[in-house]
């Protein structure tokens, strides 16, 4: 019974795939750091940045101050 369950996620995708669509969770891997209006920087962030939280790879998410 599993390997039909297996077999019918299998048809799923091809046919997702025939269609032209793609499922969002296997396009492009989730970016928090845009999701925050932030940007990846190597290493600290630059002046008039602030940090937010980290990206990929050890880079620094970073987003501009704003003042009111």
């Amino acid at each position: 019974m599993r390997f039909l369950y297996l077999l019918l996620v299998v048809l799923f995708l091809v046919l997702q795939g025939v269609t032209g669509r793609r499922l969002p969770f296997i396009s492009r891997p989730l970016n928090h750091c845009t999701l925050q209006n932030g940007h990846c920087f190597p290493g600290a962030c630059p002046r008039s940045f602030y940090w937010i939280d980290l990206c990929h790879g050890g880079y620094s998410c970073c987003r501009r101050y704003v003042e009111v």
